[in-house]
């Protein structure tokens, strides 16, 4: 047996964070590593000790395995977890690890080695009885093999992936995922498989000791992707067969026994609408959505991490499992500019109930542009999956998300959906209702009433004159104001008593309570700090609302056809050929900017001329920086 004193996670954000907790409970010392745009991140202030990673790209700080072993050598750790992501199914940084001396909290770098590969490990998986999909090679496909699913080989997070339904879409898409691949992971390959429709992501979660027992614990549907990342997850999976699960289990067993396994992990499947489950991949490390798994069974997983490290043994069989658990991951991103992550402060994260959150962030952090846009994982668990999804779509709809766009409202709609409260649950959920579950909340006219309510409600310290004064000059004639949300301008002309289906009960610089035909609420108003939004929240839903000048700045207006960056970022790619003076189309893609690990296309706004080009491959820009311009053809 290893005793265990001080534990380092070459991590950072919520996962960071969750360690830390476990092992303080633990009576462990915690020491944190950090980039340069992290140094007064959560996971810092959260740990003990804490060593700086000098840099802010990944690849020259938290990719780094020779800083962090350094680091945890000079804090004194006996210890490393590296949460998910990065490192964490890096088999070289394990043995880096273990033969620094330290003690790697994961699986032998052998079974890591041994599943890093998608097509190396489905040849194991084979060997080992696990049912699988027949591989199809692209050289010699048909259109009796469509559609098909490219992979990367290596990594995950949907980077890689492309569905092709079309034949002579595929040396394109091949190309496109292998690109996307070499650049996520340093390793390009790529392999096809058929894509099966309406088919469910279904994933068992393993836990292995060294003294030969492994358990299964459990199931969990995670068939709510966007872009091939999850978005919704639970546990157990509704509506299995109980033999289809046993198959489940004793598949995944096997798959962990064919490798030595050892530590959490897990397996996934692909199950089709008639049943059958194919093996997908084996994670070998910690899963983003283990809080499921742990409500229902009543385990620390990262607690067993800890102690199946230290040599101890495992019971022989896990616990009974109790009601239903349910995730949603809560994104800082915007769903009427594609989806784009959003960077910035996050001056409010406020989220009621008794849900587990887990976070990376506190109001007033900031969220850059290097990482993952996840703010938190929301969980709720209750006897049953009915109770469980109220319970957590009903947290989600009153939380105060102030600073950031999110997609909090497509939480909400999703779980509310009656396709998905039914458990009527499969990989194209999205494509069939993105639309309809991804609007703004409703009543942003009431919303922006409240807000100029609150605007001209008097401070608490104002004279008893000017309080009265200022009502009386309202009700005499009606005050104006305008906001912007999502896209649309609301005016409001306002008196503090009458308006029309709507009765003012109360108006205070941050509580409006109104009654709307008939039924009273209350609208919680707050303004950033330099007063250029405004947030609302209130039970008809919440809006963030930009406050509209009365004399908007001239230098604000920019050249018609300018391409601005969308966000902080790296320009990946420039359009081959395209230089000032190239005619292009509207909607054509002329460049490709990475940030927050995704790629986003730059279009063309317009057809007509490139008359500037200020971006180079390999470029840093800023948010709203000028990329390019492009001037209309005008019609003839």
């Amino acid at each position: 047996m290893t005793n265990l004193t001080s534990l380092l996670v070459a991590n950072r954000g919520e996962i960071a964070v969750r360690i830390f907790r476990t092992a303080r409970d633990l009576g462990l010392a915690t020491v944190a590593v950090h980039s340069d745009p992290d140094a007064d991140a959560l996971h810092v202030r959260t740990a003990d000790a804490a060593v700086r990673l000098p840099g802010a790209a990944p690849a020259d700080t938290y990719l780094r395995g020779d800083l962090i072993i350094k680091a945890a050598l000079a804090a004194g750790a006996d210890a490393v977890h590296p949460g998910y992501g990065f490192l964490s199914e890096n088999a070289d940084f394990a043995r880096q690890v273990q033969d620094s001396g330290l003690t790697w909290i994961g699986p032998p770098p052998e079974a890591i080695e041994a599943m890093a590969s998608k097509t190396r490990a489905k040849d194991l998986m084979r060997a080992a009885g696990v049912p699988l999909l027949d591989p199809v090679d692209p050289a010699a496909a048909t259109s009796a093999d469509l559609p098909l699913l490219l992979k990367a080989a290596a990594g995950g997070g949907g980077r890689g992936m492309r569905v092709v339904r079309d034949l002579d879409a595929l040396e394109d898409a091949l190309h496109a995922a292998s690109a996307e691949a070499a650049s996520a992971f340093g390793d390009g390959e790529v392999f096809a498989e058929p894509y099966v429709e309406r088919g469910r992501h279904v994933e068992v979660q393993i836990l292995a000791d060294a003294h030969g027992t492994v358990w299964a614990l459990g199931t969990r549907d995670c068939s709510l992707q966007r872009r091939h990342q999850k978005v919704i997850e639970e546990a157990p999976a509704p509506g299995l067969p109980d033999t289809l699960r046993e198959r489940l289990h004793t598949a995944a067993v096997a798959a962990a026994r064919a490798v030595s396994y050892r530590g959490a992990g897990t397996v996934e499947f692909l199950v089709t609408a008639d049943g059958r489950p194919y093996f997908l991949e084996m994670n070998t490390r910690l899963q983003v959505e283990h809080p499921v798994t742990e409500a229902v069974f009543g385990l620390d997983l990262v607690a067993l991490q800890l102690r199946v490290a230290e040599g101890a043994a495992l019971p022989p069989s896990p616990p009974e499992p109790t009601g239903h658990a349910v995730e949603a991951r809560l994104y800082a991103e915007d769903p009427a500019q594609d989806w784009r992550p959003q960077t910035g402060v996050l001056h409010t994260l406020d989220i009621p109930g008794r849900v587990r959150v887990d976070t990376g962030f506190t109001g007033g952090d900031s969220v850059g542009v290097h990482y993952d846009p996840m703010l938190a994982k929301v969980v709720a668990h209750a006897p049953t999956r009915a109770e469980a999804v109220r319970a957590l779509a009903h947290a989600l709809a009153g939380a105060r998300i102030h600073g950031l766009t999110t997609n909090r409202e497509l939480l909400v709609s999703s779980l509310r959906h009656p396709d998905f409260t039914a458990g009527q649950l499969d990989t194209g959920f999205y494509d069939r209702h993105l639309t309809t579950l991804a609007g703004t909340a409703p009543d942003a006219g009431t919303a922006a009433l409240a807000a100029a309510l609150a605007e001209a409600a008097p401070t608490p310290d104002a004279s008893l004159a000017a309080r009265l004064g200022g009502w009386r000059n309202l009700r005499s004639q009606p005050q104006t104001r305008r906001y912007t949300t999502g896209g649309t301008e609301y005016e409001v002309q306002y008196h503090p008593v009458d308006h029309p289906g709507v009765r003012v009960l109360a108006a205070e610089r941050h509580l409006v309570t109104l009654e709307v035909d008939g039924i009273r609420r209350m609208f919680h108003v707050k303004r950033n700090s330099n007063n250029t939004e405004v947030y609302v929240d209130s039970p008809l839903g919440s809006h963030t609302l930009t406050p509209v000048p009365r004399f908007p700045d001239p230098q604000d207006r920019t050249e018609p056809g300018s391409l601005l960056a969308p966000m902080p970022g790296t320009v990946v790619r420039v359009a081959e050929g395209l230089t000032v003076g190239t005619p292009v189309t509207a909607g054509q893609p002329l460049l490709w900017l990475e940030a927050m690990k995704m790629e986003h296309r730059i279009l063309a706004p317009a057809s007509g001329t490139l008359t500037a080009l200020h971006a180079v491959t390999g470029q840093q820009v800023e948010f709203g920086a000028l990329l390019a311009v492009v001037q209309e053809e005008p019609l003839s």
